[in-house]
């Protein structure tokens, strides 16, 4: 939820941000990992500080506390997903105003290949973007 927030303060609404419940979204995730989506963790002294979720040639999601940002763990977590994508192509999605995740995922090779839609999350209606790349 931390992760949320940081990384959407001033793209999504402050209302919707501060609204986050906890407990929500780790039964969204259970659920989600309870129907077999693969979630990666990455930790540091020994407390797990960033996850992200694939699935068939897609990047779900890649989330990082916001205290470890720069480290290099969102790159190698990153890079531990796109080991395990199957498939020679992955897509993911990224909010269009994101300009941090967007140059960070322009830098692991993906590319913006002109595809938008919109994204409905708990009323909020979200533009994103598609970004692909090759995997091997």
């Amino acid at each position: 939820m931390r992760s949320w927030q940081a990384t959407y303060a001033g793209l999504i609404s402050a209302d919707f941000l501060a609204g986050l419940s906890a407990e929500s979204r780790a039964a969204s995730w259970a659920r989600r990992i309870g129907d077999g989506v693969p979630v990666l963790v990455t930790e540091a002294d020994g407390a797990v500080v960033g996850f992200a979720s694939y699935g068939p040639g897609q990047l779900y999601a890649l989330y990082l506390l916001p205290e470890h940002w720069g480290r290099g763990l969102g790159r190698e977590l990153h890079d531990r997903v796109v080991e395990e994508l199957p498939g020679d192509r992955a897509i993911l999605w990224v909010l269009a105003t994101n300009d941090r995740a967007k140059a960070f995922y322009l830098r692991q090779g993906w590319v913006d290949d002109g595809e938008a839609t919109t994204e409905t999350i708990d009323g909020v209606t979200l533009d994103v973007v598609r970004f692909s790349r090759r995997l091997r």
